[in-house]
């Protein structure tokens, strides 16, 4: 399954950053995030819980750009 989220990010590295933590975290197949769009796009393992991997998600990225947001 795949879904794009709107998100909140300064600049594009930190928009880099947040895609190679979303792609370590457990639940996620693939993901790709646009600086210039202010859009990440998850696709998501077989059967995975979607509204639980995405607050992983958000917990990864936050690691590494605290002011990050994304919007789910």
């Amino acid at each position: 399954m795949k879904k794009s989220y709107k998100i909140e990010v300064d600049c594009a590295n930190c928009a880099n950053l947040m895609e190679e933590a979303a792609k370590k975290t457990e639940g996620v197949a693939d993901c790709t995030v646009s600086f210039m769009t202010q859009k990440m796009k998850v696709e998501f393992a077989e059967g995975a819980d979607v509204d639980a991997v995405m607050k992983n998600v958000l917990s990864n990225c936050k690691k590494v750009e605290s002011d990050c947001e994304i919007f789910f």
